[in-house]
């Protein structure tokens, strides 16, 4: 217990934000309300450093604690820095004009509850060693998701968006926690690492691997992927910006962590899964890139871009996993868990990017921008935020030598590592697909002119939400060349405990010698007798 806690300390801290941001969300006080988004940079600051510190464990990955929520609490922060000014715009409008504050009409103290909320599930996802954990800590990341979405903004679409993402989200809930209870009947164990043995000693059951299967569909819904991805694009445009940037980074990181952890049960031999699960994964990536990408080609909705975008990266993930963490004591071009985990947190911090961008502007009637005629020329109308798309979408792109690129190239070379061509070919020519939307959006902001625009986009009043794209273009720009420690971070938090088959005890081995040896003895005195 004592060592369970000494990990746990990130998401104590969390759970004591979030606890204060309820109640100074709906304080009368309108000092005290602004005050609630610092609360949460705080508790966000001290997990990250408590992360720093947290102690190896006895799992299959025991490593990768401090790292998963290392990266965690820093996009967070960025996306936090987003999100203000996202509810309660007309009622804090209202209370200036002397109208009084009115705690029933706020959602301010929810939101950011919520939100704090969708972190600390997803640090107790990269905290998880049994199939419960696992299950509660996914339900917890993405259930206050499906209210944010709700409340992001003030329109049909938005309620639409929800209930579509809360019921197939229930759906994909169903689906994985079938997968779970298969698994379950096939181990006798909810835990992680006894799951692992009992595979590597007794093989894997037919029940097992159809408990398998059936979890990686339903998990598939975390990240988007093929076949579980058709809310993602509905879900992207309804929701406000901030948050489509969150969706785009807690769910599916939530749902990489737990593919980890799920086929780490079975492992990977000589760099290959089983073969069913492989060909399983391998299907879901090539599909997953193609359809995001192909249907990111046909959209005019820069936030549905994106989704389709997110879906495609997605799939270039899973070559990572596909591909597993390579030779013992290999490097990071071999790894490819490093690969996805490095990746996670560059498309991350690149993503807090582009929809900062379209957070800071907006039509004189409040709409926020979304359509690509609204990005027509801001590297001239708006350089800061035109130069922080460009920089973004390039390192999206996968563009040298930006950080994306890097992230990119580690897929790559890991997938070519462990001798999956043909994925590669496709994860090649997906990547030439992007390109052309990708460079669409980049000559829309940078070679168009903004007087084409019919209905032109001006600057939001919430001066943070800029501020998030500019640490998310530094960000780019810095960790380019400063990306060798969370190289090796993301090696080291890959590091990965294959099961050990268990030793089979023989009852009956230590009367077995004797036995023998007595029958022997009574051979021999029989065949002197007869001589």
């Amino acid at each position: 217990m004592t060592e369970k806690l000494a990990i746990l300390w990130p998401e104590i801290f969390l759970f004591i934000g979030t606890c204060l941001v309820m109640l100074t969300g709906q304080w009368p006080s309108r000092a005290i309300r602004q005050f609630t988004p610092w609360i949460c940079a705080t508790a966000l600051m001290l997990a990250f450093f408590a992360a720093m510190t947290s102690p190896a464990t006895q799992g299959m990955f025991p490593t990768i604690v401090p790292y998963a929520k290392m990266i965690i609490a820093t996009v967070g922060i960025m996306v936090l820095l987003l999100l203000s000014g996202t509810v309660d715009r007309q009622l804090e409008a209202d209370v200036d004009k002397g109208k009084k504050f009115q705690s029933i009409r706020s959602n301010r103290g929810e939101f950011y509850a919520f939100f704090m909320f969708s972190l600390t599930g997803l640090m107790l996802t990269a905290s998880a060693d049994d199939l419960i954990w696992l299950f509660l800590a996914l339900e917890l990341t993405s259930l206050p998701t499906y209210i944010m979405v709700a409340v992001s903004r003030e329109e049909d679409s938005s309620l639409e968006a929800s209930v579509k993402y809360f019921f197939l989200g229930a759906l994909g809930a169903a689906i994985f926690l079938y997968g779970f209870a298969l698994i379950y009947g096939a181990t006798g164990s909810t835990n992680l690492a006894e799951i692992a043995q009992v595979f590597a000693s007794d093989g894997v059951s037919s029940l097992g691997m159809i408990g398998l299967l059936v979890a990686v569909i339903g998990v598939s819904f975390k990240i988007a992927a093929v076949p579980m991805h058709f809310y993602t694009p509905d879900v992207y445009q309804g929701a406000a910006s901030p948050v489509s940037a969150m969706l785009a980074f807690v769910p599916k990181t939530a749902g990489f962590l737990a593919l980890m952890f799920l086929l780490g049960t079975v492992g990977w031999q000589d760099g290959h899964l089983p073969i069913e699960l492989e060909a399983t994964l391998w299907i879901m990536a090539a599909l997953t890139m193609t359809v995001g990408n192909i249907l990111a080609l046909l959209q005019s909705s820069v936030k549905r871009l994106l989704a389709y975008s997110s879906i495609a990266h997605s799939g270039y993930m899973l070559v990572g996993i596909i591909a597993g963490p390579g030779p013992e004591g290999g490097k990071f071009y071999e790894n490819g868990l490093a690969a996805v985990l490095f990746y996670l947190f560059t498309y991350g911090v690149m993503t807090v990017g582009t929809f900062a961008v379209l957070a800071s502007l907006e039509h004189r009637n409040g709409k926020e921008a979304d359509h690509i005629d609204d990005i027509r020329g801001i590297c001239k109308s708006h350089p800061v935020l035109g130069w922080t798309l460009v920089i973004t979408v390039l390192s999206t792109l996968g563009f040298p030598p930006l950080l994306g690129f890097i992230g990119k190239l580690g897929l790559f070379t890991a997938g070519i590592s462990g001798g999956h061509f043909a994925l590669i070919v496709v994860l090649g020519i997906n990547s030439a697909i992007a390109a052309c939307y990708y460079l669409r959006l980049i000559a829309a902001a940078y070679i168009d002119d903004s007087e084409k625009a019919k209905d032109p986009v001006y600057a939001t009043p919430f001066f943070m939400r800029p501020i998030a794209g500019v640490l998310s273009a530094g960000g780019v720009l810095l960790f380019m060349v400063f990306s060798g420690p969370i190289v090796d971070g993301a090696l080291n938090a890959a590091s990965y405990n294959a099961p050990v088959p268990a030793p089979h005890h023989d009852e009956h081995h230590a009367e077995d010698e004797p036995l023998g040896d007595d029958i022997a003895m009574i051979t021999e005195i029989n065949e002197n007798h007869e001589d």
